[in-house]
C-alpha cells in the first residue's frame, strides 16, 4: 500500500509540471554566410515584455562582428528583420538585453577604440528605431562581458575589467533611461580575479553575483538597496572542494535566484542557491543536474514563484535542457531536453513574460552557427484572482446588475511601501465579477488588491490576501469593510452590496470642485461617448454624472489606503 501511494504520489507530481511542458519547434533566426553567436549565461541575449520579444546578438556576416537585433511582436510566432547595430572598424561582441516597457537597453563590448570598451544603445520605440552609441567605459584596459537590468528609469549595468591589473567587478547606472550615466564604481577590490558578473534587480534592490578564486574559484554576491548608490560587502555563496563558476542571477521581490555550473561531483553539474529575505542569509546550495556528462553555462528567469532554468548539457552531445520549480526553488521538476540535432547547441539564454517562456541559443546544425528560438507558450504558470466589485455610479439598483466596464487591478506588497508586485486588467461585468491574470506573484504572500477604475476612486482590499494553488477569490460588493478603512457605497439595499466611488475623474485620489468643473463643463457642451467625465457609463455628460460626482465631492471622498 505504501509503494502504491508513493507510486501516485510521483504520479501527480510528473503530471503538475508536465502540464506547464508544451515547448514548440525550433524556430531559425540568422540565415547569414558568417557565424551568429550568442552570448555567455551571466547576460540575457534575450529579453521580453507583454507579447515583443527581443533578440540580440554578435555575427560576422559583415567581416567583422557586429551586434544585431530582432524582434517579435506576437509572443514569438512570427519575427521582424535582422537589424544591425552597431557599424565601427572594431569587434562588437557579448550583448546583452534589458526591457522596460517600449524602452529597450542594449550594452555590449567593444574595440573600436583600441581596447575593448562597454557601449550602450537604446531603442524608445519598442525596437522599431535605435539611438546613438553611448561609450560607457574609458579605461586603459580591457572592459568585457557586461551584464544589465533595468527597472522603469534606472538602468544598471555591471561587467569585469582589468584596469586595476587584475580583474575585477565595476557598475555603473543611469537614472533617466540611458540619457546620462554616473561614474564607475568598483564592486570588488582583492587580490584574485572576479570574472562574468551578473546583475538584477527589484525595486531600488540591485542584486549582483559573480566568480572569482580569492578562494579558488567559488561564488560570490553583493548587494545595494538603494538603487545602486552603496553597497554592502562581498558574501560568498559557494565553500565546495571543486570549482563554482558561471553564474547567472534574478529576483521576483523578496526571493533571489542564482545558479551556477559546479565541478565538486567530478564533472559539471548545475546548482542553484536562493535567498528569501533579500540577500540578507541564503539556503543551501542544490543539485539540479545528475548525468556523467557536464552540464554548462546555465541562465535563469524568475516569475513570481515559477523558476525557469535552461543550460547546455554534453549527455547527448551539446544540447539545451529546461528545468522549472513551480514553488520559489524548493522543488524542482524533471530536466527536459529542448534539441535534438546533429549539430551542437551552446549558451542559451531564458526569458518569461506571462504564460509563456522563450529561449534563444546558438547552434550549427547548418554547419555555422546560426541563432535559434524556441517558446513554450503555456510554461509559466499563470495566477487567477476572480474578483467582484461594483462601480457606484455604474450600478443601477431596480435590476441589481451594473453597465460593464474595464479595470485594472494592481497587487501590492502587504507591507511597507506596499510596493506594486504585478497588475492585470479585465472587464468586469454586469455581475461585477472579472478575471485578472498575473504571472510575478507567488502562492501564500499576502497582497492588496488595488482597484482603478477610469473616473472612480482608487479602492483598497481591507488587507493583505494570499493566492493558494494559483488561485485568490476576493469579493469587494458584500461589506464596505471589504475595502479598506471601509471606503465604499451602498449601491444596493437587496441584495446588500457595495461599490467603489465614483466621480474621480482626473484621478488625483479625491473627488472635489476640480472634478464637478470638469464635468459640468462638458456637459454643457453636451459631450458624448466614452470620456471620463461620463461617471454613470451611459455614454452622455449630463445631469445625473453631476449629482453623483457633486454628492460623493460634498462627502469628502478620497483614497484610503495604509
Amino acid at each position: 500500500m505504501r509503494n502504491y501511494f508513493l507510486a501516485i504520489t510521483f504520479y501527480f507530481t510528473l503530471i503538475t509540471f508536465n502540464s506547464f511542458a508544451q515547448w514548440q519547434p525550433d524556430v531559425r533566426l540568422t540565415n547569414a554566410p558568417g557565424n551568429s553567436n550568442t552570448t555567455y549565461n551571466n547576460a540575457w541575449c534575450i529579453a521580453s515584455s507583454g507579447d515583443v520579444v527581443h533578440v540580440v546578438w554578435f555575427d560576422q556576416r559583415d567581416g567583422n562582428y557586429e551586434i544585431y537585433h530582432k524582434r517579435s511582436t506576437d509572443g514569438g510566432i512570427t519575427w521582424g528583420s535582422d537589424t544591425r547595430l552597431t557599424n565601427a572598424s572594431g569587434t562588437s561582441q557579448y550583448p546583452s538585453i534589458s526591457v522596460s516597457g517600449q524602452v529597450v537597453h542594449v550594452v555590449w563590448d567593444e574595440d573600436r577604440d583600441g581596447n575593448d570598451e562597454i557601449y550602450y544603445k537604446r531603442s524608445t520605440d519598442g525596437g522599431i528605431s535605435w539611438g546613438a552609441d553611448t561609450r560607457l567605459t574609458n579605461a586603459f584596459s580591457t572592459s568585457e562581458s557586461p551584464s544589465i537590468a533595468v527597472s522603469g528609469s534606472v538602468v544598471h549595468v555591471v561587467w569585469y575589467d582589468l584596469r586595476d591589473l587584475n580583474y575585477e567587478i565595476y557598475y555603473k547606472r543611469s537614472t533617466d533611461g540611458g540619457i546620462s550615466w554616473g561614474a564607475d564604481t568598483r564592486l570588488t577590490n582583492n587580490s584574485a580575479s572576479s570574472w562574468y558578473t551578473s546583475v538584477s534587480v527589484s525595486g531600488s534592490a540591485v542584486h549582483v553575483v559573480w566568480h572569482d578564486n580569492r578562494d579558488g574559484n567559488e561564488i560570490y554576491y553583493k548587494r545595494s538597496t538603494d538603487e545602486g548608490v552603496s553597497w554592502g560587502a562581498d558574501i560568498r555563496l559557494t565553500n565546495a572542494i571543486g570549482e563554482s563558476y558561471y553564474s547567472c542571477g534574478a529576483v521576483s521581490g523578496q526571493v533571489i535566484h542564482i545558479v551556477w555550473q559546479d565541478t565538486r561531483n567530478a564533472n559539471s553539474e548545475i546548482y542553484y542557491k536562493r535567498s528569501t529575505d533579500g540577500g540578507v542569509s541564503w539556503g543551501a546550495d542544490t543539485r539540479l543536474t545528475n548525468d556523467p556528462a557536464a552540464s554548462e553555462y546555465p541562465s535563469v528567469s524568475v516569475s513570481g514563484s515559477a523558476v525557469h532554468v535552461v543550460w547546455e548539457d554534453q549527455r547527448n552531445n551539446a544540447e539545451i535542457y529546461y528545468k522549472l520549480s513551480t514553488d520559489g526553488g524548493l522543488s524542482w521538476g524533471a530536466d527536459t531536453r529542448l534539441t535534438n540535432n546533429a549539430g551542437n547547441s551552446f549558451f542559451t539564454s531564458v526569458s518569461v513574460s506571462g504564460s509563456a517562456v522563450h529561449v534563444v541559443w546558438q547552434d550549427n546544425r547548418d554547419g555555422n552557427y546560426e541563432i535559434y528560438y524556441k517558446r513554450d507558450p503555456t510554461g509559466n504558470p499563470m495566477f487567477t484572482l476572480n474578483l467582484t466589485a461594483f462601480i457606484e455610479g455604474f450600478y443601477n439598483s431596480v435590476s441589481n446588475n451594473m453597465i460593464s466596464d474595464t479595470a485594472r487591478v494592481y497587487l501590492r506588497n502587504a507591507s511597507a511601501p506596499y510596493a506594486i508586485v504585478d497588475s492585470s486588467k479585465s472587464k468586469l461585468d454586469i455581475n461585477g465579477t472579472a478575471t485578472f491574470n498575473f504571472s510575478n506573484t507567488s502562492n501564500g504572500t499576502p497582497y492588496y488588491i488595488v482597484i482603478k477604475h477610469r473616473n472612480s476612486i482608487e479602492t483598497w482590499s481591507s488587507s493583505g490576501n494570499p493566492f493558494i494553488s494559483n488561485l485568490l477569490t476576493y469579493n469587494f460588493s458584500t461589506a464596505s469593510n471589504k475595502a479598506y478603512g471601509n471606503n465604499m457605497k451602498s449601491v444596493d439595499a437587496s441584495p446588500v452590496r457595495f461599490g467603489i466611488f465614483s466621480g474621480d475623474v482626473i484621478r488625483d485620489g479625491f473627488v472635489n470642485l476640480t472634478d464637478i468643473i470638469k464635468v459640468l463643463n462638458d456637459g454643457t457642451n453636451f459631450v458624448s461617448g466614452y470620456v471620463v467625465s461620463d461617471v454613470s457609463g451611459d455614454n452622455s455628460v449630463n445631469l445625473t454624472d453631476l449629482l453623483i460626482t457633486s454628492n460623493n465631492s460634498s462627502g469628502f471622498v478620497s483614497i484610503k489606503r495604509p
